[in-house]
């Protein structure tokens, strides 16, 4: 079982990662506004990211994720689509299959995870 810790640093990088597909870069405010949190909390989390090499942070503030991030981030990222899609084809509501992936994404293994995958491409379309 992963630590809160592990899932807290992944939900911040998911975070940086789907913010960077629609602005034109991100900063801890952002993070902070799209998470609701304090910004105090989230430059505690960035100092953290940072010194663990997943984020790199400019002079001014834009947050970008490194080779280690980017791939923790897209992990969580198509787990999160994936298991909401596919919630959501057993007749669960969007809002609840947001929910619920976004706390499975984080504590499924990556055997459980490839095989739901594998079965959901050979028969949901």
């Amino acid at each position: 079982m992963k630590e809160k810790n592990n899932e807290s640093a992944e939900n911040y990088l998911e975070t940086i990662l789907v913010l960077s597909k629609r602005l034109p870069v991100v900063r801890s405010v952002d993070v902070a506004n799209q998470l609701d949190f304090k910004k105090s909390s989230v430059s505690i989390a960035m100092k953290n990211l940072r010194e663990k090499n997943h984020i790199t942070v400019t002079d001014a503030g834009y947050i970008y994720l490194t080779e280690s991030g980017k791939a923790i981030a897209d992990m969580i990222y198509e787990r999160h689509q994936l298991l909401t899609s596919c919630l959501e084809k057993l007749g669960v509501s969007a809002e609840i299959a947001e929910k619920d992936a976004c706390k499975i994404e984080h504590v499924i293994s990556k055997e459980s995870f490839e095989a739901i995958k594998k079965y959901v491409k050979a028969n949901i379309r």
